[in-house]
């Protein structure tokens, strides 16, 4: 143990200004990882509220239009009379999408789960850059204000739709009332671009070059190949949009043309100098917001992943095709983004090279999905909360994937591309998909954020809640979709042909309002545990990774010993050992053979 002092020593003088500060230095601005991941987990719970909120406020108007709402919500969303007006609905559908895709979806894993886990997978003591990881959260308030001020502005926040085309967002005349709030929305989002690039930086640079003694890349949970491929996304798409941001912004306030086609008029007066192209900003949204699709899922992958194994009590089934396929999903992502496209005008040559390697997306994932399948196949299946939500992930993960193939083709798009059929497939891969993977992640790692166990009936009942609410609300907009029923309108109903679907309306939100009320049973859960759970051990799962071998919850600088990895972390019943996992740290036998695959 004399090389283990020396090393907590030696991170005690390297990173001693968050050892023992102040309580702003520990708790608030702290440099300390952990502490950094639970301020992202908090906030972006908090938000995920918010634009829980505002999606109430969406399907209030879709089920009962134009009617007053219960109190709650005639206080936050209400107009004159207690009703949602046409361009107040537009604004909640634009900052629905924007809080949870911003502000919840992405910050929540690889702000949360991969600040916190990173390093502690890896066998290090912090991440690479401390102070660069401190700001990446802290430049995230700046995003929260402009956010939280845009409602308040006049005119209210942005209702130029989360994807805000021009020419209607880069001309304030066009969308009269709405000039702050989407030039706030546009610094926003600036803000947050840079805090995930300190991330994607500060993540790459841990998992290559702070790996713990004999962890090698193929020794890596998928946890830890998820956050690291998310990151190589983020650091190569996130300049596209940061310019892209620039542009708009310079478009909005100073008069520039980037995006302003030539001899535009609006309102009687000209839009610009003009001489910009409209088409451009949507290569350069989409050439980073595909890619984010994957951000916001390859690290839920990864996660689940690790759930599946233990409590299947078996090995991770293929476990470098399991690595090449996330790779493969994230090079394909870079070069599919005009999908989003397909209704702009596209050449039908270039429309169909989209296509195809859209399609292309469907191989890797499938090949997840088997490995998943045959992950589980023939396991002890343990049905804990965390192995519900990461069994419910892989469900709802292939419901979404295969809508999406129907999708990749052009000539279905071209008639569902408005439709809620398209709502339904990104709500299935985001809500139902990552968001189940992030609850599950959050049952599975709470014991070592924490050091206390949560209430297991509670949780699961928190599943068994979600799980039918959410598929009650979103499994009926496929029905819409393939009616024609319009997405982004205020009042399909106005048209004769969509009258008959106002009580399947009413019926998803009703669904939509449990779902809500649902997740306060883990607020609940999270709020008694982290008082009167249980104490957790080190390792209360029985898992192989680095992690669980750490104290619960783990102090400065992580372990209390120097890790040393002998073999990949999914080694569960391996023959001849006399428990069913095998750690990461426990030296082989004399004579035992180590197992081929890593």
């Amino acid at each position: 143990m004399s090389t283990t002092v020396a090393g907590s020593h030696a991170h005690d003088e390297a990173h001693g200004a968050h050892a023992h500060g102040s309580f702003l230095s520990t708790y608030v601005f702290s440099l300390d990882h952990k502490v950094i991941g639970i301020q992202f987990l908090f906030s972006t719970m908090l938000w995920l509220f918010v634009g829980g909120l505002l999606a109430l406020g969406i399907r209030w108007q879709l089920a009962w239009p134009w009617t007053e709402m219960p109190v709650i919500g005639k206080i936050l969303f209400a107009k004159e009379g207690g009703q949602i007006s046409p361009e107040f609905y537009t604004m909640l559908v634009t900052m629905h999408a924007s809080v949870m895709i911003f502000f919840v979806i992405i910050p929540i894993l690889a702000g949360a789960f991969g600040n916190y886990l990173i390093p502690l997978m890896v066998g290090a003591d912090d991440m690479a850059f401390p102070t660069l990881n401190m700001l990446s959260y802290w430049f995230m308030w700046p995003a929260f204000a402009l956010m939280i001020c845009s409602f308040f502005v006049e005119g209210g926040a942005s209702a130029a739709g989360w994807t805000s085309y021009p020419t209607l967002s880069a001309i304030p005349q066009a969308a009269p009332g709405s000039h702050t709030g989407q030039t706030l929305w546009l610094w926003g989002l600036i803000f947050v671009g840079i805090s995930s690039m300190m991330g994607s930086v500060n993540y790459m640079t841990t998992i290559i070059q702070m790996r713990a003694p004999g962890l090698t890349m193929f020794r890596l949970p998928m946890t830890i190949w998820g956050m690291f491929i998310t990151a190589v996304l983020q650091a190569f798409a996130l300049p596209v949009l940061t310019a892209a941001l620039f542009m708009q912004v310079l478009d909005r306030m100073v008069g520039t043309g980037f995006f302003i086609p030539e001899g535009l008029i609006v309102n009687g007066q000209s839009a610009g100098p003009g001489g910009g192209q409209p088409l451009l900003w949507q290569h350069l949204f989409w050439f980073y917001s595909h890619p984010a699709v994957y951000i916001m899922i390859l690290p839920a992958m990864g996660m689940v992943s690790d759930i599946l194994t233990t409590f299947a009590r078996k090995p991770l089934f293929g476990y470098k095709p399991m690595v090449y396929s996330i790779s493969g999903i994230a090079g394909l992502g870079f070069i599919v983004w005009g999908h989003h496209m397909f209704m702009s005008g596209m050449n039908p040559a270039l429309g169909t090279t989209f296509m195809v390697s859209t399609m292309m997306i469907a191989l890797p994932s499938a090949v997840k999905t088997f490995n998943w399948l045959g992950t589980i196949w023939g396991g002890k299946i343990e049905f804990t909360t965390p192995m519900l939500f990461a069994l419910s992930f892989v469900c709802m993960f292939i419901i979404g994937g295969l809508s999406g193939i129907f999708m990749a083709a052009t000539p279905v798009d071209i008639f569902i591309h408005d439709t809620y059929f398209i709502v339904a497939h990104f709500h299935y891969v985001l809500f139902a998909g990552t968001a189940m993977g992030v609850f599950g992640g959050i049952y599975f790692w709470f014991p070592k954020m924490f050091g206390r166990m949560m209430n297991e009936p509670v949780g699961k009942l928190h599943f068994f809640l979600t799980f039918i609410f959410l598929n009650g609300t979103f499994y009926p907009m496929h029905i819409l979709g393939a009616g024609g029923f319009p997405r982004r309108l205020a009042d399909p109903y106005h048209y004769e042909t969509f009258k008959h679907l106002l009580a399947m309306n009413q019926f998803m939100t009703i669904c939509a309002i449990c779902m809500g009320f649902s997740q306060f049973l883990l607020v609940g859960n999270m709020a008694y545990s982290l008082f009167f759970g249980p104490k957790a051990g080190r390792n209360p799962w029985k898992a192989n990774s680095l992690e669980w071998m750490a104290p619960s919850p783990p102090g400065h600088g992580n372990f209390d010993f120097q890790p040393v990895a002998y073999r990949g972390p999914y080694e569960y019943n391996f023959p001849g050992h006399d428990t069913d996992y095998y750690p990461q740290i426990e030296p082989p036998r004399p004579g035992e053979k180590q197992p081929e695959h890593h």
